[in-house]
């Protein structure tokens, strides 16, 4: 790790503790939680996005306003005050931004938005946006109209008002010259830049460019040095005045040229961190020319969990599900969703691919296809034309009758310079997202747990040489590159997968409580069902109201049974009606608390392990916000519920009196595992230098994970409840290197060499050692030094 500047704050943190700001937690609250997040141990303090935004934007990545912070996140004095408070804490501040697109839901509150609708292709603003005027003649179509017979039936809603045009509570801009004569609302609207349609139109005629299929977020063109300049105005100041240490970049891959837009960013910040929003496929890899230290995470997530899964179990939870867990079977799902996306909510940015083809009748079907075969999120050419070569080869197998057209589109395709080339690479992320994340995840549910923000659910479960393998490769490549197992974007909380991870391991106990859950109180789409019981396993006790928030999301995500556009009242009634037998019905109740009876123990186990695996190996580790304690959200906006500091404070200060909690409901021992953890490495960095795994013998062999990173050994349980009916760990042992160690979780003094795996988990199901300084060890040294600084 760096050494720290003279405020004490590191050049690259140890690690992270993300914060989500909203109207209710505002700057200045963070700011009194700083001594929190110090004493817990977390080194640098990780903001969500701190622009002004959408009037009561929950999450803040819909900025009107690059050139102020949001006053309902606090402001400049709120920024001023934060930075001030966790620089004197020795805290660096990591700040996430948003380059891709703006929010224009309210077009009053967003300047550059307002221009463009009220000055057209001459607006100060116009090369901002990503607008394609042609297939508009000449204007832009906002799609917010309700149904009626026709468009034009419903813009006799329109009336004018203030000097400007009212839908409803649209407010709308006029041109110049344009309202006068007399004219009606209606003929005015008909002069404008912008042309009004109905919100289902979006699908086949948007012409601009948004993020993913979200019509009130509009991409913005970045790679124009004036729009960089505009857009990062306030985002300079915090560097130039010394407020911000690291950004986290959201969506690169929605840009025109991520790596040159990252060049462009380090010569503005001065070199400062950064961090990308990257999910990464299979193999893929960051292109190592980017200015930066790595991903947010997803990639080490999946890695944690898929160690903790027994694929023994899966076969049997797979048949329960209705699905096979095959590469091939996962593939086909994917090409069936990504393919519905590319034809349906986005198919006006198909459409506008084609347009660039004119020459190719069937461009909009073919770059559809090749758009679904493609087996990451993009390209960067000339890096990653290999990718193209497998979507093309994909696309003509199942296709044969394109392979002209395909031929005809190659070679412009792998062009980095040709406007089809550049353009089709900012929307095969698109396709990807919806088609993969917002869709297949919901229906490939044999183990809800594998479809994860960057996972990939044919890699069911990997092995511990392969986890091994994997960090060595992170501690060489990546060593900055951030780990997480629970952000603000995960469908599920690290908790809540660490139960159902352990149903893998009680298969057939599971697969009798699923049935009995059908027989008393099941609806009509097995697949479906079996998310939805996972989902109240992984988060049960769980308010009523939450969990029927959740499944009417996932449900229509899936969008087997129920859409977003077109609900299924009926079929929607009766998953409401499930939901609510989970408390009222004694039957389905006892079925349900009976499973997690059966993986509760194991979940806390998993959770622990998980925990202490993200903190200690290879990274710069993120804790999210109040994830310190058992956290069973599931997913947006449930996973951004206000986080209770006061209850973390005071089992906190227990630790520090010397409590060693037993792993139970309250989840004070992950706390413990924590801070224990956080504090060992910002305090002692030289500890964490290097990845070599631990060897283990015995008859309980395959459930130990243990690697040294120089000074730090962890030593960690996997497949508990397997472990437990195989006996327990008998005369399982590890080697540990010669030396005298302390473990950091309790307290338990270890000399090296062969070590009994009973005696060192005796207390907790993972053991953090450290080397011994002198002749005695404080667990709270870490503490101690914080005070002396």
């Amino acid at each position: 790790m760096s050494p720290r500047d003279g405020r004490g704050v590191s050049a690259v943190p140890a690690s992270t503790y993300r914060i989500q700001l909203t109207a209710d937690f505002r700057l200045q609250d963070a700011a009194a939680i700083v001594d929190y997040v110090r004493d817990l141990g977390a080194d640098w303090l990780y903001l969500s996005p701190i622009l002004r935004a959408e009037p009561g934007s929950t999450h803040g990545y819909d900025v009107v306003d690059h050139r102020s912070i949001d006053p309902e996140r606090g402001g400049a004095d709120g920024l001023a005050a934060l930075a001030e408070a966790a620089h004197a804490a020795g805290l660096g501040v990591l700040i996430d931004t948003v380059p891709n697109h703006m929010g224009v839901a309210t077009p009053a509150e967003n300047a550059w938005w307002w221009d463009l609708l009220q000055h057209g292709q001459e607006a100060e603003h116009a090369k901002a946006f990503d607008v394609d005027w042609e297939s508009g003649d000449g204007r832009i179509r906002l799609p917010i109209l309700g149904d009626d017979e026709d468009d034009r039936g419903a813009l006799d809603e329109l009336r004018l008002e203030g000097g400007e045009l009212r839908y409803f509570d649209h407010r709308l801009p006029i041109a110049p010259g344009t309202d006068g004569d007399g004219a009606s609302a209606r003929e005015v609207h008909d002069r404008q830049h912008y042309e009004l349609v109905n919100w289902r139109r979006a699908d086949a005629e948007l012409n601009y460019r948004r993020f993913f299929a979200v019509n009130t977020l509009a991409a913005i063109r970045v790679e124009d040095p004036a729009v960089f300049d505009g857009s990062h105005i306030e985002i300079g100041r915090w560097f130039d005045d010394g407020l911000a240490d690291g950004l986290r970049v959201d969506h690169p891959d929605g840009l025109l040229d991520p790596g040159a837009y990252l060049d462009h960013l380090a010569g503005r910040i001065g070199g400062a961190p950064v961090w990308v929003e990257k999910i990464l496929e299979g193999a893929e890899d960051l292109p190592a020319e980017w200015k930066t230290l790595g991903t947010t995470g997803y990639d080490a997530l999946g890695d944690v969990d898929r160690v903790l899964i027994d694929p023994d179990g899966l076969p049997t939870l797979a048949r329960l599900a209705d699905v096979e867990l095959t590469r091939d079977a996962w593939d086909e799902l994917v090409h069936t969703t990504k393919r519905g996306i590319a034809d349906g909510i986005l198919g006006s940015e198909v459409r506008r691919l084609a347009r660039l083809a004119p020459e190719v009748d069937d461009a909009v079907d073919a770059l559809a296809e090749v758009l679904t075969a493609f087996p990451v999120y993009r390209s960067y050419l000339p890096l990653g034309d290999e990718y193209l070569d497998v979507a093309l080869e994909v696309a003509e197998t199942r296709r044969p009758e394109l392979e002209e057209t395909f031929a005809i589109l190659a070679p412009r395709l792998r062009d980095a310079t040709d406007p089809l080339a550049i353009r089709f690479q900012q929307t095969s992320g698109m396709v990807m997202a919806k088609g993969v994340e917002d869709t297949a995840f919901y229906r490939y549910t044999a183990l809800t747990s594998l479809t994860e923000v960057g996972g990939d659910p044919a890699e069911t479960d990997i092995s511990v040489a392969e986890f091994h393998h994997r960090q060595a490769r992170r501690q060489t490549e990546w060593p900055s590159s951030m780990t997480t197992l629970s952000t603000h974007d995960t469908k599920r909380s690290e908790d809540v997968r660490a139960r159902i991870d352990a149903l893998s391991e009680v298969a057939d106990r599971w697969s009798e409580h699923a049935v009995a859950l059908h027989t008393t109180n099941g609806f009509p789409d097995r697949a479906l069902e079996q998310l939805v019981w996972q989902a109240a396993v992984g988060a049960w006790p769980i308010e009523r109201e939450r969990l029927h928030a959740y499944v009417e999301k996932a449900a229509r995500e899936a969008g087997d049974s129920t859409t977003w556009t077109a609900p299924d009242d009926t079929f929607e009634a009766a998953l409401h009606a499930a939901v609510d037998g989970l408390y009222d019905s004694r039957r389905a109740n006892a079925a349900l608390v009976d499973a997690v009876t059966d993986v509760e123990a194991a979940g806390w186990s998993n959770s622990l392990v998980a925990k202490a695996l993200q903190l200690t190996m290879p990274g710069v580790p993120d804790v999210y916000q109040g994830s310190e304690l058992w956290d069973r959200s599931l997913v947006d906006p449930d996973n951004r519920r206000p986080v209770h500091y006061a209850e973390r404070r005071a089992v906190l200060a227990r630790i520090d009196e010397g409590w060693l909690p037993t792993v139970a409901a309250d989840g004070a021992a992950k706390l413990l595992v924590t801070t224990r953890l956080l504090r060992l490495r910002r305090n002692h960095p030289e500890r964490f230098t290097e990845y070599t795994s631990i060897t283990a013998a015995g008859p309980a062999a395959d459930h130990v994970v243990a690697f040294s990173r120089g000074g730090a050994l962890t030593v960690a349980t996997r497949l508990s409840l397997r472990l437990a009916s195989q006996g327990g760990w008998r005369s399982t042992t590890v080697t540990l290197p010669e030396g005298h160690y302390v473990d950091v979780l309790s307290g338990r003094e270890v000399d090296g060499g062969e070590v009994r795996v009973d005696t060192l988990l005796a207390q907790y199901p993972v053991a953090v050692l450290t080397v011994r300084d002198g002749d005695s060890v404080s667990l709270d040294d870490a503490s101690q030094e914080d005070d002396a600084r």
